[in-house]
């Protein structure tokens, strides 16, 4: 699939089937995302995989919007290392870069994800702080939630030309 396909075919899915997603296209989505920008090239992430089924069904208990935990077959914690950052308060900004490589890569492959937020909501941050023994320099950012969807990928336009502006607003 070429990249323009990727990205206008791109949705959030939360219905998965339960095959498992091999080492291999995980390891290949990982490495979209590192291949992301960053501040100053810092790249200032950290990526926990879930493939834990006990892991996974316990996750909706503190993140109230990733219910489809306890039907996809992985998840990817994305987190900023503050120690690693170059430009102070950038890890955010790194983290989404990475988040959206990721998104497209397995789009790209044929997986269905859908990026569930956990920075800046205080509560979701300390629970998956304390949940995935997260060291004290280590911010949780989203969840990314991953399978092989059961659903259909639906091209959808989206380009609101009265939100482009030149110039000047």
């Amino acid at each position: 699939m070429d990249t323009m396909e990727a990205i206008f075919t791109r949705r959030s899915i939360r219905k998965y089937t339960s095959d498992p997603i091999s080492e291999d296209v995980m390891e290949q989505a990982l490495r979209a995302a590192m291949s992301a920008p960053s501040a100053g090239n810092a790249q200032p992430w950290h990526f926990v995989v879930v493939t834990d089924r006990k892991i996974l069904d316990g996750i909706p208990e503190y993140s109230p919007y990733a219910a489809m935990c306890r039907h996809a077959p992985a998840a990817v914690l994305v987190c900023g290392d503050l120690s690693l950052e170059k430009f102070p308060g950038y890890w955010a900004l790194d983290c989404s870069a990475a988040i959206q490589n990721m998104l497209l890569a397995a789009r790209a492959l044929g997986l269905g994800t859908v990026w569930t937020g956990i920075y800046p909501t205080e509560d979701r941050i300390v629970a998956f702080s304390k949940n995935f023994n997260l060291p004290e320099n280590v911010k949780p950012h989203s969840l990314v939630v991953m399978g092989w969807p059961d659903a259909e990928f639906k091209r959808q336009d989206r380009f609101k030309p009265e939100r482009i502006h030149r110039n000047t607003f």
